[in-house]
């Protein structure tokens, strides 16, 4: 099992993504995502996500919100991935460059047309809502094949 953070840091209708174009051996490669990564031994989430946006793109979040949290059965074919997803209207710091991709600012309506993960073309749309969500996207050979979600108020 891997437990990580996904984590959407948002201004004046932008969200920051990371193009995975960097890294040869990159399961993410050439999709655009959020930042984040693995939560580490004695880590809490928030602190993970802090940390993982800082080390990305030297911005760090100030009061980010946990929004949900997605369950991923097998989907690097070996592991379950368990990911709290956090968004933050917050932060302080220079964008800096990021090692695992190219990052860049998108306009929020232009968020789906880029090159994602099925499952984040669903998700995406709840980061918006009042409530809390937990998800389950199962992937095959790196295809969506099903996906459930339960919203909490």
């Amino acid at each position: 099992m891997k437990v990580g953070t996904l984590c959407y840091v948002r201004d004046n209708g932008k969200t920051l993504m990371i193009h995975r174009i960097k890294k040869e051996e990159d399961m993410h490669k050439g999709k655009w995502n959020g930042l984040g990564g693995k939560i580490i031994p004695g880590e809490s989430p928030e602190e993970c996500a802090i940390r993982e946006v800082r080390e990305e793109s030297g911005l760090t979040m100030i009061n980010p919100k946990l929004k949900g949290v997605l369950t991923f059965p097998l989907f690097d074919g070996a592991n379950d991935w368990y990911v709290f997803v956090y968004v933050a209207d917050e932060f302080e710091g220079e964008l800096a460059e990021c090692d695992e991709g190219k990052l860049e600012w998108i306009d929020n309506d232009r968020l789906l047309g880029l090159p994602l993960w099925d499952g984040d073309r669903i998700f995406l749309r709840w980061l918006d809502g009042d409530g809390f969500f937990s998800g389950k996207f199962i992937y095959k050979d790196g295809k969506l094949i099903d996906h459930t979600v339960i919203f909490h108020k």
